[in-house]
């Protein structure tokens, strides 16, 4: 899909609700060092990272266990802005992935620590060019009013193998468990090279998501949840492992705006 079909809309004039630098480890105000840990075990989805003069910096290690023994092979170090499911056994949580055999693990209470319902975000980061790695951000509905409010925006997701002078990037919407939405997902290639920090945006809301790169829109799509969301950072090495570790990815600067409505 070509790059650009206009600018993107300015971010409000007020403050970010949230903002982060990442200038020390991660906020527990604001950020769960695990990836979705209600459907593994602690030692699993617990994030390695590291704090760099240039922000937060994901690894995968080299002694690092797979997320979960069924998905493997998979490992990953997520950064995420709350949590939810239902008790041991059941089959309530944040982001079903799969529908065979999927059960809680691990309880974890509801914490909606930013969790809007529409809004905007800015991300800023440094992608991986470690060998099976993907480097991505999610906006994924918390489904803990429903499990229909399943939804994801995928702001990005990057390889390591599509980065150079230019790179490919996938990005758009996925219907997951929610019947109103269409997955809509393509790939967009961005005349930059991803593993220097570069920022991409979500804007969504009304019936509508706008998601952009380095200030260009890059997609736009007449659909959105309409439900709260946890944003999710991510570093995935997907196939078996090899090469030399770590393997990293960047997270510099963070901002983000809940939609007050028409009285903001």
């Amino acid at each position: 899909m070509a790059y650009g079909s206009g600018a993107l809309p300015l971010p409000p004039e007020r403050a970010p609700d949230v903002e982060d630098d990442f200038a020390g480890p991660p906020r527990p105000g604001l950020w769960v060092d695990h990836y979705l840990p209600h459907w593994t075990t602690p030692d699993r989805s617990a994030a390695r990272y590291e704090n760099t003069p240039e922000g937060l910096r994901l690894r995968i290690e080299a002694d690092q266990p797979d997320w979960r023994e069924e998905d493997a092979p998979l490992r990953v170090s997520n950064l995420q802005t709350g949590t939810f499911s239902g008790a041991r056994g059941s089959t309530r949580g944040t982001h079903r992935h799969r529908e065979d055999g999927l059960t809680v693990r691990t309880p974890t209470p509801t914490r909606l620590l930013w969790a809007p319902t529409a809004g905007r975000v800015d991300i800023t980061v440094s992608a991986t060019r470690d060998a099976g790695c993907m480097v991505a951000a999610w906006l994924v509905g918390t489904e803990h009013e429903s499990a229909e409010h399943a939804g994801e925006i995928c702001l990005f997701e990057i390889d390591a193998g599509s980065i150079g002078t230019t790179t490919r990037a996938r990005c758009g919407l996925k219907a997951h468990g929610d019947p109103r939405l269409v997955t809509d997902m393509a790939e967009v290639e961005v005349p930059l090279d991803a593993s220097q920090p570069h920022t991409w945006t979500a804007v969504w809301g009304d019936g509508e998501t706008t998601i952009g790169c380095e200030g260009v829109t890059v997609r736009r799509l007449q659909q959105a949840p309409d439900y709260p969301l946890f944003l999710m950072l991510d570093l995935f090495e997907i196939g078996r492992p090899g090469g030399s570790y770590p393997k990293t990815a960047t997270f510099h600067h963070l901002r983000g705006w809940a939609d007050r409505g028409p009285s903001r």
